[in-house]
């Protein structure tokens, strides 16, 4: 595996045991930044398998954008499409004034995550 590929896979998996360290908090939930970190991680994994592949890729946050490069090697990742276009919106969508994540929101956002995660792993054969 390339070292550019750990690169990013290092930083999914920061980004997504975040996300999942901050579901377990009771105490004032943080609904957004477990959405942004769970579009976060989902992003940096697909980058990683984009990386893998020795595909060029656009600097952005749109994971349908990310899994349409990826379809060449993996065309069942379509049906991540849904996912991807809601994590997507939590890229920017939850950091700033006007839209909080509701706990709904939260249970898809890691469930996709989680989805995108097994799926990139399963294929870089981690």
């Amino acid at each position: 595996m390339k070292a550019s590929t750990r690169e990013w896979i290092k930083k999914a998996e920061s980004d997504y045991e975040l996300a999942m360290l901050l579901t377990r908090r009771r105490k004032t939930p943080m609904r957004d930044h477990i959405c942004f970190h769970c579009q976060q991680s989902a992003e940096k994994y697909l980058k990683a398998r984009l990386e893998q592949a020795g595909v060029r890729f656009p600097k952005t946050h749109d994971i349908e954008a990310l899994l349409h490069l990826a379809k060449q090697w993996h065309p069942l990742w379509v049906a991540l499409l849904p996912a991807g276009k809601q994590l997507t919106d939590y890229g920017v969508k939850v950091r700033y004034p006007g839209a909080e994540a509701t706990a709904a929101e939260v249970k898809a956002a890691t469930l996709a995550a989680r989805a995108i995660r097994a799926e990139v792993r399963l294929a870089l054969g981690l």
